[in-house]
């Protein structure tokens, strides 16, 4: 008995990415959350539970059922690459949305279903990075793949981004950096988040895109330098035009890698999104997945498809907008209110995505445990601290950064929310 004892109590012999994995703030924002239910939270990126597409999700799921043959196909393993009917549905409408319908390049062949789009960019990560490569991202950028970047023990690194994305110059200066100190072909990717970014709901530019794809292109010399473009929020636009994405400027078609994903513009839970690939990339990304699940759930994609050619995937994203963009006018009518008053505290007002960000006077430290974080949740209002969505090295940290999402709460609860976040700023700056 004493033995088993002590072998129970001996030190787990860990993975070092187990180890790199752990001090994730997710996981300890949304436990926070869980144990205090009156909370009014702003930090869950989650979508709103309402508006959630279920009898579109019922039609689909009644016509992919009413076929015996196809439901039998739909029950058993898919291919790695996923279903094609979907794989080509999804290329229509990119390629109509990036005006690139008569590109007889872009075919299914380069696109890969995946379980989210976060499977996407981790595979990615996983077949083009080795340990202590280098990602240039904006800064502020999404902090879960910056966490997936920590775990295969690769730097991000930030780049001088301002409300209108990643600034191409400063990404070039960067470049020509590691370039004179003989490190270039440690950075193999750049990352960014190009429609309504994850935290700040700013889009890249028009001109820009071209700008970044340019910059990528000169310093690809020995190997293509490949600009991963998260386009999760794309479908989230409440103003304004959609604009071409970076695929639209990649002349070659073989240096940027788009993907996508259902999570926000219809459902989280059915988990499909999608990536297209260089041509060069795709049996390594498919070597990997293979390893993994033998492609993601067959049924889900099958399904999806049924939503995209019956036209409810169109029909439920113009609903969705309607609803947030009256969530995101509470949240900026309510700011205007309460944060407009307080010194030196300002926001972005985006036109797009899930998300507001907030810059408090420089001295103000809104970080997990400060003072200002604490005095929120006692007045009953959760936030994501801005400091997480910075990568450890480049533009410095700044911590008195905070972001808010509108996507879970009712337009009362949102106004109430930022009622007391803008209470709990006022105590601690009055200190």
């Amino acid at each position: 008995m004493k033995d088993k004892s002590m072998r129970s109590n001996r030190i787990q012999k860990l993975s070092r990415r187990a180890i790199l994995s752990y001090g994730q703030p997710i996981s300890d924002l949304m436990s926070k959350a869980l144990a205090n239910p009156s909370l009014i939270s702003l930090a869950a990126g989650f979508v709103d539970q309402e508006s959630l597409p279920c009898e579109e999700t019922q039609e689909a799921m009644r016509r992919l059922t009413a076929d015996e043959s196809a439901m039998q196909q739909a029950l058993q393993y898919g291919t790695t690459s996923g279903y094609p009917p979907l794989r080509d549905a999804i290329l229509d409408r990119l390629k109509h949305q990036d005006q690139l319908s008569d590109d007889p390049t872009l075919n299914i062949d380069r696109m890969v279903m995946t379980a989210g789009s976060n499977q996407l960019l981790h595979l990615v990560a996983e077949t083009l990075l080795d340990p202590g490569d280098i990602v240039p991202c904006s800064s502020p950028t999404y902090f879960v793949f910056m966490g997936t970047l920590k775990n295969l023990d690769v730097q991000a690194e930030g780049i001088e981004s301002d409300e209108h994305g990643m600034i191409p110059e400063a990404l070039a200066d960067r470049l020509e950096f590691w370039r004179r100190r003989g490190e270039l072909s440690r950075v193999k990717a750049v990352y960014v988040v190009s429609y309504y970014d994850n935290p700040r709901g700013v889009s890249l530019a028009y001109e820009r895109r071209q700008q970044l794809v340019e910059v990528c292109h000169r310093f690809s010399v020995d190997y293509p330098i490949y600009i991963l473009d998260d386009m999760a929020y794309r479908e989230l636009r409440y103003e304004n035009d959609d604009q071409p994405s970076l695929l639209h400027f990649d002349e070659s078609r073989q240096h940027v890698i788009s993907t996508g994903t259902f999570s926000k513009s219809f459902s989280p839970g059915i988990r499909v999104g999608w990536g297209i690939l260089p041509e060069s990339l795709v049996a390594a990304v498919c070597n990997q997945k293979g390893n993994i699940d033998f492609g993601s759930p067959n049924l889900n994609q099958h399904l999806m498809h049924h939503v995209i050619q019956v036209g409810l995937l169109d029909e439920h994203i113009e609903q969705i907008r309607g609803v947030y963009r009256t969530k995101l006018e509470s949240m900026l009518e309510a700011a205007d209110r309460w944060l407009a008053p307080l010194a030196d505290v300002h926001w972005i007002r985006p036109d797009g995505g899930l998300y507001v960000w907030v810059e408090l006077p420089q001295e103000v430290d809104a970080g997990l445990g400060s003072a200002l974080f604490e005095r929120a949740m006692e007045e009953g209002v959760l936030y994501v601290p801005g400091e997480f969505c910075f990568a450890d090295s480049g533009v410095p940290i700044r911590k008195n950064t905070l972001r808010l999402s509108f996507g879970v709460q009712t337009p009362k609860r949102i106004a109430q929310g930022v009622e007391a976040l803008g209470r709990a700023i006022r105590d601690v700056t009055d200190r």
